[in-house]
């Protein structure tokens, strides 16, 4: 068991019936990481979070908070984490004051000094005394971000928090999580079908099929890594071509008017750049591409159904 990580789960099962619809689901999110969770419709997806938050039972495996057994210590484990599951629910006629004092009375321990605190973390401080029912959806979400996290749980569960956010309500919200997840050192987890913005909110994503793990990726270390098509513009492209096929060998470049085209690392751009110009070659541009996550996403679940 991964003593850093604030949230396990270890073979997380469920069946309805005949049917498996979560299968022995594994993975750990430590402490201060925004965590993705993707799948094409009907993966699962939403089932392994209401198991996690104990909405519905699970068929076999165990999920851990803080170490302690959900399963056995539900309540002690519930202690540790906040969430979100669709829409945040509140009280239209209250101020949004006045509804994290409400939900604070739920827990032990939270001061009108932390209240203070969260306001300001999810920027609300200047809109918190009026009402609910005056307040934007992203406002809404911001608010139940507030409420969750009042406790200063370990792990905050998001299911679609961008669901009916408009582009700058999308930017803030995830603006908000990746301060929550530096400044309060907060695992958190966040399903969405906004592949790219889970591209710019998250550190890893674990992608599901069939209720199945696939694969768990670190976002910043494939931006890094991976091999990304590369097009350096040139005066003199069959020249540059045969540099790097001679000195370096380089396959696969291919020749186009005014530029050639290789698959590169971000490393091997740098080399071959300076061999190039070191070999005469005028270079006048340099474009790369690389897989964005979508693609990625498509090529593991060959799905188009995104969720």
């Amino acid at each position: 068991m991964n003593e850093t990580a604030v949230l396990q789960l270890r073979n997380v099962t469920k069946k309805i019936g005949r049917r498996t619809i979560v299968d022995h689901l594994s993975f750990d999110v430590p402490r201060g990481e925004v965590f993705g969770f993707l799948g094409p419709n009907g993966a699962g997806k939403t089932t392994t979070i209401r198991m996690i938050v104990g909405l519905i039972g699970m068929s076999d495996g165990e999920v851990y908070v803080q170490g302690i057994p959900v399963k056995k210590e539900f309540e002690n484990a519930m202690r540790h984490v906040g969430a979100i599951v669709e829409n945040p629910e509140m009280y239209k006629f209250l101020t949004g004051y006045q509804n994290l004092v409400h939900y604070a009375r739920m827990h032990s321990g939270v001061t009108k000094q932390r209240i203070q605190e969260v306001v300001e973390l999810v920027g609300l401080k200047n809109r918190i005394h009026e009402k609910v029912k005056k307040y934007s959806l992203g406002m809404r979400q911001r608010l139940g971000v507030a409420q969750a996290i009042l406790h200063k749980p370990s792990v905050l569960i998001l299911d679609e928090p961008t669901n009916g956010l408009d582009p700058a309500g999308i930017r803030e919200l995830r603006d908000y999580l990746r301060r929550l997840a530096r400044e309060e050192g907060i695992a958190i987890v966040v399903s969405s079908h906004l592949l790219s913005e889970m591209e710019l909110m998250c550190d890893r994503v674990a992608i599901i099929q069939n209720g199945k793990l696939i694969d768990v990726q670190s976002l910043h270390d494939a931006k890094t890594v991976e091999q990304r098509r590369v097009t350096i513009e040139t005066d003199d492209p069959l020249r540059a071509k045969e540099t790097l096929e001679s000195v370096l060998s380089v396959t696969d470049v291919a020749v186009r008017e005014g530029e050639i085209e290789l698959l590169a690392d971000r490393e091997q751009i740098a080399v071959i750049t300076e061999m190039l110009v070191h070999a005469g070659s005028k270079i006048y541009g340099i474009r790369s591409a690389s897989k964005s996550l979508e693609d990625q996403f498509l090529e593991m679940t060959g799905s188009e159904q995104i969720v």
